[in-house]
Order: structure tokens, then C-alpha cells, then sequence
């Protein structure tokens, strides 16, 4: 039985968000976070309508995924519109109340005595989980900490809706019994600003003391120093050995990596420019689909890379978070499967509620090309990191920087051995653990002052 290392006592969390699957960032990061709880004495529990977590520790609710058709009919009539109807606050009001007759059957099935809300009471993807969130932690005084990734006054598809009373109720609560995480600290700043909350900031992290083996090959003096690319990539085991072969990638064609979804705001042209300008035989690679945001970007990206006459490769059919194969029997891989193979990672978004690819390039040793999006230029720059930089546009001096990184293995042997380290201070489970370790210790504190069990 795993017991608390702050009391002695048996504590199990319960993670609540639409999904909890796949490779988005807060799946990722909640995988992090129930690691690091672990290690603090919690056992961590699911909620969501869409879990790929061990069956015996979930609870599938259909209705909490931001997918499911009632849903996205109450998000197309709240949003985008100034005023709904009666039948879709009906309905706001029936899924609420279903949702959280099943969130108290959740708590009381797993025994959950630490509420931990992932983005669900933050972009309101699913307004009626918001909803029963914040009077379920009302009703109860559950102690609760709330993850917040990005909030919905940061997307302009929410400033016109329909919906401000809610808004305004559960995105996020103003609770005593919860306690709000934000990621960077514009969030901090303007959470404050809006809503009189205070928060404690905590940044994504990897567990940078724990070095992949192409990171320590480099680190340790084992990789080739010169030429454009490594001869051979170190690699976890075989699996993975066939990874350009498998993307058509020849031995003298340089590997681009854009390791995100094809959304808008990744500003990918920018990543199709650079290539293109860079004069040299290469692929890019885009990771991950265009998801829930729709189509209308990708035939732009694709367009445009067309247009540019750069072979751009659109490969998300074989990534998944899970090895595997597809349903015409090719090898599905892993991100972290993929990224040893790169020889340079591309991240031109214009907005990141943090940034994860970034920290991801680190932790692999790759050198990175980053458009200086605000949380970058205000929370991670300052840090001392060493990357290739531009502002808004491919300039020239970017392309040189790229140029020499790709050319001179020394010097980008040298860049990114000073990045891993740097991360490995700021951005390592070692710092989520200090930081999470303070943080449930008010939790308990406010637990015991709480009285007896609400359930």
C-alpha cells in the first residue's frame, strides 16, 4: 500500500479532463505529474471520455470528451453567437447534472480524496464538465488542485459567445478548497488580473535527469562531431533503427522535424521557408495531424509547400503515443521514436500556452529553431538557452545560424549540451517535485481543517 510521504496517510488523486490519451500536452503532462505523485505517496485516478490509463484505475464518461456530438452542438451554438436558446440551456443543465451524479460515483468508487481538474476548468471545450467540476468542489470542499494550460480569454474563438455567465462561474472557480497551477507567467499575471486568483506557477517539465541515450552518446563525447547530420543516431533499441528508411528520408537528404499538430497558430510556412532557403537536400517532417481545429490549414501548408517546392511530409497515419501497426500493416512509432532521427527540430509557433516540443528538442540533444512566440521570450529565454531565433519572420540571420548548426558539429555539439543542462535546472521532475511536494502540503493542511468527509 503506498502511503504520503508529508503524513503517513493513503492518498489517491483523481485527474479529471475530456481526454486523457494520446500525445496532446495535457496528457502528457498529467502522465508527468502522476509519475512525480508517486514518488510523494498518491495513487492517481482518471476521469475523462477518452482514457488509454490502466481500465482498473479509469472511469469513461462519454459525455466529458469535447467530441461527443451533444457536445459539440452546445460549443457551435454557444460560440461564435451572442445568444443562445432555451433548448441548448437545457441541455447545458441536463449533461451538467450527469456528468456530475458520475463524478461523485467517481470519488466515492476510488475513494479520491485530491481533485485534480487537467484544462477542464479552463478552455471551456466542454462547458457542462466545467460546470460540474466547480459545484461538485462547492458542494464538498474537496481539496483540489487545478492544472491550468491555457486559458479561454487566450483564444480569440471564445471572445464571441453566448456564454459569459458560465465563463465567468467555472473558467476557472473562485473556490477556497481549490488551489490553481498556471504554466507561465503571463497566465499567473493575468489570472490575477481577471479574476482576483491567485496561482502558483509550475512549468512543464521532462525528466532531464534521466538522459535518453542519443542525449548521453553527446553528452558522454560518443556522437560523430562533424558532418551535417550523425552517421548513425543512438537509438533506445532496434525498433525504431528503420525510421528514415520508413519516411523516405535518403542518407543524404537532411531530416526537419515539426514535431506539433497542423494547426494555424504553429506558423509552419515559416518552417517551409527556412527550409527552402536553406539550399539543401532535406525533408520536413509534421508529426502530428490537424485534429479537432479542422482541415482548412493543412491544404494551405500543403499548398504552400507546393509552391515553395519543398517535399514536406505529412505523416501522423504512423506517430501515435503508442508503437503498433497500422491498419495496412506499416509500423506505427512514437514521437520519441522519431526525434533521435532529426537532425533539426522546428517550432515557428506564434503562441504556446508553454511550449512542450521545445523542452522535447532539448531533451534529445536536437538543435532548435524557434519564432519568438511571448511565453518563450518572457519565461524560457531568460533561462540562457542557446537556440536558432527569429522574430515574426525568417531572417536572413536565422538561416546562417541554421546553416553553421548543421555544418559545424562542434559548435552544435556545444549548443546543445549547454541546453540539455540548463533544462535539466529548470525544466526537470526534480523542480515539479519540490513544487508539488509544497503544494499538497496545503492541500492536506487544508484537508484536515476541512472536518469530516463530505462523501
Amino acid at each position: 500500500m503506498v502511503t504520503c510521504k508529508l503524513c503517513g496517510n493513503v492518498h489517491r488523486a483523481g485527474f479529471v479532463s475530456t481526454r486523457f490519451a494520446g500525445t496532446d500536452g495535457v496528457s502528457l503532462e498529467t502522465a508527468k505529474w502522476a509519475e512525480v505523485l508517486e514518488k510523494e505517496g498518491f495513487d492517481s485516478y482518471y476521469f475523462a471520455g477518452e482514457i488509454d490509463r490502466a481500465p482498473e484505475k479509469s472511469y469513461l464518461v462519454e459525455e466529458a470528451h469535447f467530441l461527443h456530438p451533444e457536445i459539440k452542438d452546445i460549443h457551435q451554438n454557444c460560440f461564435g453567437v451572442r445568444q443562445r436558446s432555451r433548448s441548448i440551456t437545457q441541455k447545458i443543465y441536463r449533461i451538467k447534472r450527469y456528468l456530475k451524479d458520475h463524478l461523485y460515483r467517481f470519488i466515492e468508487t476510488f475513494d479520491i480524496d485530491l481533485l485534480i481538474p487537467e484544462n477542464a476548468l479552463t478552455i471551456p471545450i466542454n462547458i457542462p464538465l466545467g460546470m460540474a467540476i466547480t459545484e461538485l468542489i462547492s458542494e464538498t470542499g474537496i481539496p483540489t488542485i487545478a492544472h491550468h494550460h491555457d486559458f479561454f480569454w487566450e483564444r480569440q474563438t471564445f471572445q464571441t459567445n453566448a456564454v459569459w455567465e458560465y465563463l465567468n462561474m467555472a473558467f476557472p472557480p473562485n473556490l477556497p478548497a481549490i488551489k490553481h497551477v498556471v504554466i507561465n507567467s503571463s497566465a499567473d499575471n493575468q489570472l490575477s488580473y481577471r479574476t482576483g486568483i491567485s496561482s502558483h506557477m509550475i512549468p512543464n517539465v521532462m525528466d532531464f535527469d534521466n538522459p535518453p541515450p542519443c542525449a548521453r552518446a553527446i553528452m558522454g563525447c560518443g556522437a560523430n562531431p562533424a558532418g551535417h547530420r550523425p552517421s548513425s543516431p543512438v537509438i533506445e533499441d532496434d525498433y525504431a533503427s528503420d525510421v528514415r528508411q520508413a519516411l523516405g528520408i535518403r542518407d543524404d537528404e537532411l531530416f526537419v522535424l515539426q514535431p506539433t499538430r497542423v494547426v494555424k497558430r504553429k506558423g509552419i510556412e515559416h518552417a517551409i521557408e527556412l527550409v527552402k532557403r536553406l539550399g539543401k537536400k532535406a525533408k520536413l517532417v509534421i508529426s502530428h495531424a490537424s485534429g479537432d481545429e479542422g482541415y482548412d490549414y493543412e491544404r494551405r501548408v500543403r499548398q504552400y509547400s507546393q509552391i515553395m517546392g519543398v517535399d514536406t511530409l505529412f505523416v501522423s497515419e504512423i506517430i501515435n503515443h503508442r508503437r503498433g501497426t497500422t491498419p495496412d500493416g506499416r509500423k506505427v512509432y512514437t514521437l520519441f521514436d522519431i526525434y533521435p532521427h532529426a537532425d533539426l527540430v522546428t517550432y515557428p509557433s506564434n503562441f504556446e500556452g508553454f511550449g512542450n516540443a521545445f523542452l522535447e528538442a532539448i531533451f534529445f540533444s536536437k538543435p532548435i529553431v524557434v519564432n519568438s512566440y511571448s511565453i518563450y521570450t518572457f519565461d524560457i529565454k531568460p533561462k540562457g538557452f542557446s537556440v536558432i531565433e527569429f522574430d515574426g519572420y525568417v531572417s536572413e540571420e536565422a538561416v546562417e545560424q541554421t546553416r553553421r548548426v548543421l555544418e559545424d558539429g562542434d559548435y552544435r555539439r556545444q549548443m546543445v549540451i549547454h541546453n540539455y543542462e540548463t533544462a535539466r535546472r529548470f525544466y526537470s521532475y526534480t523542480v515539479l517535485e519540490k513544487k508539488l511536494r509544497n503544494l499538497l502540503a496545503d492541500c492536506i493542511q487544508c484537508a484536515v481543517k476541512s472536518g469530516p468527509d463530505p462523501f
